[in-house]
């Protein structure tokens, strides 16, 4: 007998629905264009040419979910050199798609383009992307968010809805000048005139209040904030006003959550957090402001506003009157390192992770500022820091001087040599007092390109130490191509004897960017299971650019899947 027509029209949607559930369980591919190009920005009352991407500051969000893959094209229609990093993602084996400038690529030229391709694997949470070339980052960056793998979930409620909010930096003026001039005047670089939320000052800045960031949510609603640091030179603090936040990840790693009133980000660090809708229903003030622990050293002391908002707050009573004023928050000291410390050690893994417990590599890092005595054939103009000197920065005496003929990658990858050697010290060639009283004979470093090579699959240790050459500072250290556990943190000199009883090898944080504390120390660790040549840099840009970097050699390993891909064939060239 045959079956009556409903019931094939029935298996039909059946086969229909379970190829499409299929589909959607399957890793996707997307695709993106970025045309980089001058674009007419007006903020603070003023017009700027600013560099941006399609147009956009800040540049387009890409969401995609963990597993899947990413191809973007770039096309370069600015007067500038440029590269984009897609920051914390892994890279692994896609190396070339990393996109420091003249570490892993050459610079994509005026008129050139370059395809990044890569898949994400692992990774969930929020990330970021961003320009990796001179300081074209205060205006080409955005966000880079990673869902859960279809059909996944996140590992605490699912929120009512999500909001992201990028902190930046902006200047009343061209940043590549700014460097530049800095560059040329071996002084620091004059600081931001703002600082913003998605690209917008907040309405304590003249000539802003129209176009303040709206943050909406509703009386009984959960909603996901996913805050980016993106400033070029500044650490920030962030808070809601009368809103209490709970910490859920940070950097595309999932934490044991925690609740907090204030964050503080470090330049590159990212921090996903839960935020109920449990106040009265109002317009609530959005807030962040320097982390300024440098002595001495000036920085921009403004605050920058977005504006929670209750769906359900009152209108003004009639047409044209007043809006009712947000209500302000509190906001720590921009020298309140304590609430710094007290937020830092709260970061755990949500349950034991595989810390790497036989090291192979101990290394211990110095990390600071310094100062490069004036070049005898240098004009007084010229060497404007203090004292008539030139500001600098190193890693172990290091001040690492990038290469401008070939990639770092392509040279350790093709054996060519005089690029770069592999002697980067594993200790400082000289051992001091590095929080105290520095003798004025270590200030100025040694300049050079020298990486530290490591086999595959060695398992490396890294103490961190910060110097009190010039001055103490916090300094955000990214590693790419990496996440690393953060086993411990502490004030002064690291001592071995002591500092390693005060490790957390159950349930450390993983991240991508430590803030090494002012006057203090930090130690990560891990695997050197991605083959390449990876940066380990300073993300306040000024940093990197003075030479507060170095870069890991990591050799291949056995077989194709322990080895780096071939270069794509449109990478850039020299």
């Amino acid at each position: 007998m045959a079956a009556p027509p409903s019931l094939y029209l029935f298996a039909i949607l059946v086969l229909f629905a379970s190829a499409a559930a299929l589909s959607l369980a399957h890793p996707q591919t997307h695709r993106h264009q970025f045309i980089i190009q001058a674009t007419p920005v007006k903020r603070l009352c003023k017009t700027h040419n600013a560099i941006t991407v399609n147009g956009q500051f800040p540049g387009p969000t890409l969401e995609i979910n963990n597993g899947d893959t990413l191809i973007v094209n770039v096309i370069n229609k600015a007067k500038y050199n440029v590269t984009i990093h897609w920051h914390g993602i892994r890279q692994l084996r896609t190396g070339w798609a990393d996109g420091p400038e003249f570490v892993t690529q050459c610079p994509i030229r005026p008129g050139g383009s370059y395809t990044y391709r890569f898949t994400v694997q692992g990774q969930e949470g929020t990330l970021w992307w961003h320009a990796h070339s001179s300081w074209l980052r205060a205006t080409v960056y955005g966000a880079l968010i990673i869902h859960p793998k279809e059909g996944d979930s996140y590992p605490f409620p699912k929120p009512n809805r999500e909001a992201t909010l990028l902190m930046g930096e902006w200047w009343d003026a061209n940043p590549i000048d700014v460097l530049r001039q800095a560059t040329r005047t071996g002084a620091a670089p004059n600081v931001s005139d703002a600082y913003t939320f998605n690209g917008q000052p907040g309405d304590l800045y003249k000539c802003s209040s129209k176009d303040t960031i709206i943050v909406p949510i509703d009386s009984g609603e959960t909603n996901l904030l996913r805050v980016v640091n993106s400033a070029l030179n500044q650490a920030l603090f962030f808070t809601v006003a009368n809103h209490k936040l709970t910490v859920v990840g940070a950097d595309a790693s999932y934490t044991k959550p925690f609740t907090t009133s204030v964050l503080m980000l470090g330049p590159g660090q990212t921090t996903d957090v839960l935020i109920s809708g449990n106040q009265v229903p109002a317009r609530y003030y959005i807030a962040a402001r320097a982390y300024q622990s440098a002595q001495n050293a000036p920085f921009g002391n403004t605050t920058t506003t977005a504006i929670l908002n209750y769906k359900s707050a009152p209108c003004p009573a009639k047409k044209g009157s007043p809006t009712i004023k947000p209500i302000m928050p509190f906001l720590p000291a921009f020298n309140d390192t304590a609430t710094v410390t007290a937020f830092s050690r709260k970061f755990r893994s949500p349950r034991p992770v595989p810390v790497p417990t036989k090291i192979d590599e101990n290394l211990f890092f110095t990390v600071g500022l310094g100062l490069n005595n004036c070049p005898r054939n240098f004009k007084p103009s010229q060497c404007q820091g203090p004292n008539g000197t030139r500001f600098t920065a190193s890693m172990n005496n290091v001040s690492f001087v990038l290469p401008s003929n070939i990639s770092i990658l392509q040279a350790f990858q093709q054996g060519i040599p005089g690029v770069v050697t592999s002697d980067f010290p594993a200790n400082p060639p000289v051992k001091f007092d590095y929080t105290g009283n520095v003798s004025r004979s270590l200030f100025q470093p040694v300049p050079g390109t020298k990486g530290y090579r490591l086999k595959y699959g060695s398992t490396v240790q890294v103490v961190l130490q910060d110097t009190s050459i010039v001055t103490p500072e916090n300094h955000p250290i990214h590693l790419h191509g990496y996440d690393f556990y953060i086993i411990a943190e502490g004030f002064g000199n690291f001592d071995p004897k002591k500092d390693t009883k005060k490790f957390n090898l159950v349930d450390p944080p993983l991240r991508n960017t430590v803030a090494v504390p002012v006057n203090g120390w930090a130690v990560i660790r891990f695997v050197a299971d991605n083959p390449g040549a990876w940066i380990m840099h300073c993300h306040l840009d000024v940093h990197i650019t003075w030479g507060l970097a170095m870069v890991f050699l990591v050799d291949n390993g056995v077989g194709h899947l322990q080895s780096i891909e071939a270069p794509p064939p449109d990478l850039p060239i020299c």
